[in-house]
């Protein structure tokens, strides 16, 4: 189960919740995210029409999303709803409650590494990781990035920071990012034929990928995992092509596609 750093819901948050009993009145079901606590659905809030029979809407073992009404801890539960979420907002917390488990399934893995469980994991670590990254999967991702030294420097154990870092890396692969720009270039020069192979060839790399797209213009492609480097690998590689076809006398032009 998926934990949260507080005991009850907030009202108006968004839950994720498995019903485990329909009666003609309400259904009733247990969070995801909040270990004992329970939802209660009135069968007014199931649907915005009219409900004539409750178990068309919601059944038993059902996976549902609910927004927070009313938090009642004299009563034991929460008081939800079913029909105050738009279809984008069900849809994108279902998402994120799946990335929550993943990062569970990981924070685990980390614990197991270190002759722990996952009860002890979230004690040491997990609520915290919560408070300096807003969510555990987020602590995984920056590790897998940037390594252990990102944790450390939120005051993360050292042990911790390594264990998850090397489960993160094994795990997780960095979102790719592509990016596209154009150069125009023509030189004059004899050997121009020559000069342009050069200039483009100049402008490769390892992530650098150029295409002609019809002389003279030709095709820069970066791909990155950080958007912003990938900007400064895009222009540098435009700059040494265009170099190479001005000091020949030729003249080029650096384009940005726009995204």
């Amino acid at each position: 189960m998926v934990r949260k750093n507080q005991e009850w819901p907030n009202e108006g948050e968004l839950i994720v919740a498995t019903v485990y009993k329909v009666l003609n009145y309400g259904a009733f079901a247990n969070l995801e995210e909040y270990a004992g606590k329970e939802a209660f659905i009135h069968i007014s809030e199931v649907s915005s029409g009219w409900v004539k029979n409750i178990r068309d809407h919601v059944r038993e073992n059902q996976k549902i999303v609910a927004r927070v009404l009313r938090v009642n801890p004299r009563k034991g539960h929460v008081d939800a709803s079913l029909k105050r979420i738009r279809e984008d907002q069900r849809t994108k917390k279902i998402q994120q409650w799946k990335v929550e488990q993943k990062a569970e399934k990981f924070l685990e893995l980390a614990a197991k590494s270190l002759d722990k469980d996952l009860d002890t994991a979230y004690k040491e670590v997990g609520y915290e990781l919560m408070d300096k990254f807003g969510d555990i999967y987020g602590a995984f991702e920056s590790s897998a990035e940037e390594g252990a030294s990102v944790l450390i420097e939120e005051g993360i154990d050292e042990n911790w920071a390594e264990t998850i870092a090397e489960i993160a890396k094994k795990n997780i692969t960095p979102p790719e990012v592509h990016i596209t720009g154009y150069v125009d270039i023509q030189t004059y020069a004899n050997n121009g034929v020559d000069i342009v192979k050069e200039a483009l060839k100049a402008a490769e790399d390892e992530d650098v990928e150029v295409q002609c797209v019809g002389a003279p213009r030709y095709r820069i492609t970066v791909k990155s995992s950080d958007y912003i480097q990938a900007e400064k690998e895009l222009k540098s590689a435009a700059e040494r092509c265009i170099k190479i076809i001005e000091d020949s006398q030729g003249n080029g032009t650096f384009l940005r596609e726009l995204e």
